[in-house]
């Protein structure tokens, strides 16, 4: 099924407008208060994340999480692991 005109302009109006910081209420009330149907918008607006979903970049490996604990001097304290994760792991 083609979609209509109008409805690819509002996903893209709701992508340009994401991507520039906008909420997605603001711009939906917008939209609502310039006559479109709330069902047009809120069906634009799945389309719209779902596109996004699709242009996202798969992660091929997992972020390396680090902490450290941080004295009032911003100096790094030592923690020494449980003797258990010495030698278990």
């Amino acid at each position: 099924m083609a979609e209509p005109n109008y409805r690819r302009k509002i996903i893209n109006y709701f992508k340009k407008n994401l991507t520039k910081g906008y909420t997605q209420e603001s711009l939906k009330w917008a939209l609502i208060k310039q006559g479109y149907s709330r069902a047009l918008v809120e069906m634009s607006i799945e389309q719209a994340h779902k596109e996004f979903a699709d242009e996202a970049p798969i992660l091929k490996t997992k972020p390396i999480i680090k902490h450290e604990i941080i004295d009032e001097d911003d100096q790094p304290i030592l923690v020494k692991k449980p003797w258990w994760k010495r030698v278990f792991g």
